[in-house]
């Protein structure tokens, strides 16, 4: 089921942080390795969400918030030339791993600045008709812009602002769901893969 926060609502960080943190319980996150993909490229400022998010995940105190490994950040992009490469590398020496993908996202006019949580597959590239795997076991999807005609364009005009109010919002909850999860709980340190 899809989840919609607005990051301009009260609670919507703490409704967003319990709720990732009942889908990782759910998808038993304590017995298996966590991977983050922050897709995106930062060539175009509505693409660039996921990278912003991993750069802050590398920069904020996330060493003492949990153990996952972490691809795609600003010096580092995870994008469509090289997304196919990163699953299978992950999916040959993390087989058993939780997958979480983050993206930005084009939506209905009403939900741009919302930010979306969802269980199963995030459909990458989707919004601008590419064509790439499939990621993850559980997706967040930032909404920068609205779908339609030239969704292309409607990326490379993204305001910067939209998009770093929600990587802050999605590096914040990551950040407090990983906190109420102990370290000793998985099997691997937070790393920033190469």
């Amino acid at each position: 089921m899809l989840k919609y926060f607005n990051p301009l609502e009260r609670k919507s960080l703490k409704n967003f942080t319990n709720a990732l943190h009942d889908m990782l319980i759910k998808n038993h996150c304590t017995e298996r390795d966590i991977i983050l993909i922050c897709i995106g490229s930062d060539r175009a400022t509505g693409d660039c969400l996921g990278p912003i998010v991993g750069h802050k995940l590398t920069t904020q105190e996330n060493k003492k918030s949990g153990y996952i490994r972490l691809y795609g950040t600003l010096e580092n992009p995870v994008h469509a030339k090289n997304l196919e490469r990163t699953m299978k590398f992950i999916q040959l020496y993390y087989p058993d791993a939780l997958v979480i993908a983050i993206d930005a996202s084009l939506g209905v006019i009403e939900h741009v600045g919302y930010v979306t949580l969802g269980e199963g597959h995030l459909c990458p590239g989707v919004g601008v008709d590419k064509k790439l795997p499939t990621v993850g076991d559980i997706f967040i999807t930032g909404i920068v812009n609205i779908s339609g005609f030239s969704s292309q364009t409607l990326l490379q005009t993204t305001h910067l602002n939209l998009v770093m109010k929600l990587a802050d919002f999605i590096s914040s909850g990551l950040t407090g769901c990983l906190q109420q999860i102990q370290p000793s709980q998985f099997r691997s340190p937070l790393q920033r893969a190469e």
